[in-house]
């Protein structure tokens, strides 16, 4: 057969379905077969590097039976970039060796993927088989596909293939169709020859577990959960870790104890070669992916060097492995679990051997020849294929409204997800108690703005809002969201004094503190705070060491917090008597921040370092991240940054000023409260707000500007409530409209922010004895019932 294999990815940039295709290719050319396979060429020059977001081109070969469509560009994609061929000469290069080149049949892998593969599903000079690669959950980008006319689309192909039950449950959810599983192959001649593996085997004597992880540094991929994991379990047991596609820099940035990093081995990109000696060497490979795998051919490759896996128990992974059998799988983003399995691999090497030898035997269901062989069953069905004799089916068929494939309609519909329930953080009883006790502030806090407009009146309230000006109403909205950027420039230039080694970027403090902004307004509790700091934290690396210094210039920002809102008091007590009467409560909790900004400086002193022994070690450990936190107040050291600080800080409060004077223009009540009114608000606001009782601290939040304007500014107290409704509804938008670009623009959502805080967790692991100690007791209760 002439057969074309059409790859809308970069040859160069390699990846999964172009180590697939290249795999197929040389098999097919082993069986006599005439092939050529299509896809993009990317030379080694600046270009490529501009076009792909700085990444170097792998050099490589190209092979005799490759032709070149042209160059790609690196795009975002399901928590990975695709490099994809997106230029108009890329689809006429396609078309022109399609028509020329006299196919049996004509391969397109990955379908959906623009625009190389959506064009080649449409070329009518031979039957086109389509391979699905993805698991793509996502209900945006696939509808957009849908609306572009995807079904009809893929109807065009006359045979259909899922490399797995992930990625058919992709075209079933949301093109419909006709779907064979054909996995991704493996080659089992490509790993060592036993004799070469005893003699790998015999260079990497005594007890350490060698892990392994391959994979590029990207979220989805997981590496934090993992070396969360191996730095709890080199602290029990010897092991050595290597990761192979991730560069040493990007490997530095992610650990949390630099010292674990003399127990790591950074090896980069490395030759295939190479590759299958790491495979054998290791004792167990690891693969902690979060979501998006659609198959793992790392997996199936550990199992032809007879290696174990530990993987995450998700879509496309739980295909290949079988849970106990020839790898263990563990819920995705769960350090812990992932350590506790490690450690048991070190300590049950019986297990661990045994669990190789049945890997070794799974590989052979992946082999290149058995996938090869399926395949060409598939181009055989495709090419005889049963051609309608009316023309008007011949007709729909060309144009999709009808499946080429001469198989009976399968629509598209709403299946179940194929991922696993999310990871559950505590037991069932305090993730229930925590719910219950959101629900009870949501409620408390509802009701106190309920009971407040029932005492002073609905219809004067809305009365009040309604006739309040729009136009002034998004004059506040902009000076809020202008706010927020004068803030983070603050946060940046605390953070160049407590970090001046670190390589920091304004553009990253910008959208961190937009993520903390959204998430203090729509949870309880201040967790934007430390939220924004993990961020930046996980941005520039060493986790252990810079997250407690950037909590320390949290509380910088604090110290000139306070000292807005002392001016802010001096601007009431200049233009009002308010702190002479009911409300001089709030002037009292002022002071709370300035007991937290003592309680930093002090505590380094008050933790003694003497002793030795765990207990010893922990208060050590304590006291130096005390010290880091503290490093977070050099900026008042540091004469230039000091006052630049200042000024960014404080100049954010004057806008949030002057934005709640726009709202008091827009309700008509600025010639009752004045600049004083609009600074008394702010400074109620924010003094009970320290602690948030309730999301967003509604409730509260009413309450704190009805006593104010009404006891000070002799404002109607339906007008005081009206104004405290509407400014907590500019604030919200403030942190939703700044807050989900920021989500987007750092690729993350909110599991991701959830997956990131469950990955920065501490792990702890038993000591060996006694995790013998307790397996051996269970393993005597177990053979005591038995009898």
């Amino acid at each position: 057969m002439r057969i074309a294999l059409v790859s809308p990815y970069s040859w160069t940039y390699e990846g999964g379905v172009n180590r697939h295709v290249q795999a197929l290719a040389e098999h097919l050319i082993g069986r006599d077969h005439e092939v050529r396979v299509l896809a993009p060429w990317d030379p080694p020059d600046r270009l490529s590097r501009t076009l792909h977001r700085g990444a170097e081109p792998r050099e490589r070969p190209m092979p005799d039976y490759l032709t070149s469509l042209g160059r790609t560009v690196g795009i975002g994609s399901n928590g990975a970039v695709s490099n994809l061929s997106v230029f108009p000469t890329g689809v006429s290069r396609l078309r022109t060796e399609l028509a020329a080149g006299d196919f049996d049949v004509v391969h397109v892998h990955e379908p959906p993927a623009p625009v190389v593969g959506w064009d080649a599903c449409s070329f009518r000079g031979a039957p086109v088989v389509g391979t699905f690669h993805a698991y793509a959950p996502k209900w945006v980008p696939n509808n957009i596909a849908v609306l572009m006319g995807a079904r009809r689309k893929f109807n065009q192909l006359s045979a259909r293939i899922a490399v797995s039950e992930a990625a058919e449950w992709t075209g079933l959810r949301w093109f419909g169709g006709n779907y064979e599983i054909v996995p991704n192959g493996v080659d089992l001649t490509a790993a060592p020859p036993p004799e070469a593996v005893e003699r790998i085997h015999a260079d990497h004597p005594g007890t350490e577990l060698r892990v392994l992880f391959i994979g590029r540094a990207e979220e989805r991929k997981g590496l934090p959960i993992l070396l969360r994991a191996f730095e709890a379990l080199a602290e029990q047991v010897p092991a050595r870790l290597a990761i192979v596609g991730t560069e040493p820099e990007e490997v530095a940035r992610s650990i949390a104890d630099p010292e674990a990093l003399a127990s790591i081995d950074s090896l980069g990109r490395v030759s295939r070669e190479e590759l299958w000696h790491q495979l054998v060497a290791a004792d167990v490979l690891c693969a902690p992916s979060l979501s998006g795998e659609s198959f793992g051919m790392v997996l199936t490759e550990a199992f032809a060097a007879g290696t174990p896996v530990i993987a995450s128990d998700i879509a496309g992974y739980s295909d290949v492995v079988s849970d106990g059998v020839d790898g263990v799988l563990i819920p995705p983003g769960d350090p812990q679990r992932l350590a506790e399995e490690l450690q048991r691999m070190h300590l049950e090497p019986e297990r661990r051997i045994e669990m190789g030898a049945r890997a070794r035997a799974s590989a052979e269901r992946f082999g290149w020849e058995r996938v090869t062989t399926r395949i060409e069953r598939v181009y055989e069905r495709a090419m005889h294929v049963p051609q309608p004799a009316d023309g008007i089916a011949r007709a729909f068929r060309r144009l999709g409204i009808v499946s080429a494939d001469g198989l009976p309609r399968v629509p598209a519909e709403r299946l179940p997800s194929p991922d696993p329930a999310p990871v559950q953080v505590g037991s069932k009883r305090r993730r229930i108690a925590r719910r219950a006790g959101l629900a009870a502030a949501a409620v408390v806090g509802i009701g106190l703005t309920v009971l407040a407009a029932q005492k002073i009146g609905f219809d004067s309230v809305v009365e009040s809002a309604v006739r309040s000006n729009f136009a002034w109403i998004l004059i506040a909205f902009a000076l809020m969201c202008a706010s927020m950027f004068f803030r983070a420039g603050a946060w940046y230039l605390v953070s160049r004094a407590a970090l001046p080694h670190a390589r920091l970027r304004q553009r990253d403090f910008t959208s961190a503190t937009m993520i903390g902004v959204l998430m203090s307004a729509t949870l309880p509790a201040r967790v934007g705070e430390p939220a924004r700091a993990m961020i930046i934290s996980r941005r520039i690396g060493r986790f252990r060491e810079t997250f407690p210094v950037l909590l320390g210039t949290l509380v910088s920002q604090t110290v000139l917090n306070i000292v807005a809102l002392v001016l802010l008091g001096l601007i009431i007590v200049s233009t009002t008597d308010l702190f002479h009467r009911s409300s001089e409560h709030l002037f009292v909790v002022s002071i709370a921040p300035a007991l937290l900004l003592l309680a930093v400086i002090a505590a380094p002193f008050l933790v003694r370092r003497s002793g030795s022994g765990r207990v010893a070690r922990m208060i050590r450990s304590a006291r130096a991240a005390m010290v880091r936190v503290r490093r977070g107040l050099y900026v008042f050291r540091d004469p230039r940054r000091g006052p630049a600080a200042a000024a960014s800080q404080l100049w954010a409060w004057v806008i949030q000023v002057a934005a709640c004077y726009a709202l008091s223009v827009a309700m008509g009540l600025d010639a009752q409260m004045g600049i004083g009114g609009a600074a008394a608000v702010l400074f109620a606001v924010n003094v009970t707000a320290i602690v948030p009782a309730t999301p967003s601290n509604i409730g509260v939040f009413q309450l704190a500007i009805i006593s104010v304007l009404s006891t000070g500014y002799g404002v109607d107290s339906a007008d005081a409530l009206a104004y405290g409704i509407i400014l907590q509804a500019v604030e919200i938008a403030t942190a939703v409209g700044l807050g989900i670009p920021a989500l987007v623009r750092e690729g993350m959502s909110w599991s991701d922010v959830r997956l990131r805080a469950i990955s920065a967790a501490p792990v702890r692991l038993q000591p060996p004895a006694r995790v013998k100690a307790a397996a051996a007791a269970k393993e005597g209760v177990g053979e005591g019932a038995a009898g």
